[in-house]
Order: structure tokens, then sequence, then C-alpha cells
């Protein structure tokens, strides 16, 4: 299982790229192998700004719909065009091609509450 050091990850299984004030956004690894064959990605909230926690789209897999949860305040100014018609994509390449979101983010500093790529590690016994 794949968990990239230069990423901060969520305990809701998101994983997130810092670049300036634009946070990339998308589910880890250890989500979709735990999802399963994803045959939809549901961002209704592109143009929003959104507190964080909040909802901003959703996932579904063959077995379940899961909710997908802001891990940073901001603005949804990006969705992932492609994952519309190739969401397995998320699945063969989550850290990459399979990215969700990008967000204009409200406070940069809460950047820093994230979960590590080791303590990420810790919380799902990798």
């Amino acid at each position: 299982m794949t968990i990239p050091s230069n990423l901060k990850y969520t305990k809701d299984h998101e994983w997130i790229l810092l670049e300036g004030e634009v946070a990339t956004i998308g589910i880890t690894d250890f989500a979709q192998k735990e999802l399963g064959d994803i045959v939809y990605v549901e961002v209704e909230t592109l143009d929003q700004t959104l507190k964080k926690d909040e909802v901003f789209g959703t996932v579904e897999a063959v077995k379940t719909v899961s909710d997908l949860f802001l891990p940073l305040a901001g603005e949804i100014i990006a969705f992932n065009d492609a994952l519309e018609s190739s969401p397995e994509t998320v699945n063969s390449d989550p850290y990459g091609k399979g990215w969700m979101i990008k967000v204009k983010v409200a406070n940069v500093s809460d950047f820093d509450e994230l979960l590590s790529s080791e303590a990420y590690s810790a919380l799902i016994g990798a």
C-alpha cells in the first residue's frame, strides 16, 4: 500500500497536496482498496466555499457510496473532469490522475494540523 510522504492525510482517508494556497485532494490508496471498484465520482460543489469537514461530494463503488469530506476550508476551484468518463482512475492512480478536486484554501496554516504519512500509516495499521 502506498502512502507518499510528501502529502498530508485525514482520518476520513483523503490525501492533500498543498501548492501555495491551492490544495489538490483525493482519496488514499487504502480508501480505494476498501471501497473496491469505483464506478462514479460526484462533486456538485464546484465554485462553492465550504467549511472544513463539510461534504464536497460522493464516491460510488460497486458495493457502497461514501461521502467525501473537505479537509480544509476554502473554495472548490476545480474538479477532475476526467473522472466523469473514467472513475476507475481513482483505483489505478489515486495519488496522480485520480485526484478529485482543487481548493483555494482559506487558511493555509490549517494544513499543519493534518496527519503526516507516518501518523496516517499508524491510523490504518500499515
